[in-house]
């Protein structure tokens, strides 16, 4: 069975055509297992499906969550579904997922196009911004070396 993000279905598939395996953390471990158990061990069954049991498509998928009315609540009208895909990769990167495993996940060919998708808090830089004064008042702190001796 395939997850639908990486089922090489007919029609638009994935950006550069080609299939991907994505983690499956813990937390959604219970509801895939729920899925594959409800496929009744059909190879070719999907985990999610549309209203008629096909693929998911943009518009039903977007229907199907109520997400302008979802982000319209929260106040976050300006989001798009796509934001989410940038917040997942940010949040791999913050948990120590190297740029080379993220580029395997979002399915880029070049890191450079994944780094575009990392945008770290304000909270993090300022984190970042305290080791490195925390570093630099520390006894074993930088020390001042003249290059090429």
């Amino acid at each position: 069975m395939r997850c639908p993000c990486t089922y090489p279905a007919k029609g638009k598939g994935t950006k550069g055509k080609r299939a991907r395996r994505i983690p499956i953390i813990e937390e959604l471990r219970p509801l895939v297992l729920e899925r594959i158990a409800a496929a009744n061990d059909r190879p070719d069954a999907r985990l999610f499906v549309g209203p008629r049991g096909g693929r998911i498509a943009t518009g039903v998928l977007r229907r199907a969550t109520h997400w302008d009315d979802v982000v319209a609540k929260l106040g976050y009208e300006h989001l798009r579904r796509h934001d989410l895909r940038h917040t997942g990769l940010t949040w791999f990167a913050d948990a120590g997922v190297p740029l080379h495993r993220l580029q395997k996940i979002a399915g880029h060919t070049d890191p450079r196009i994944t780094q575009r998708y990392l945008h770290p808090d304000m909270q993090g830089l300022t984190d970042d911004g305290n080791l490195l004064s925390q570093h630099l008042r520390s006894p074993r702190g930088p020390q001042l070396r003249v290059v090429g001796e």
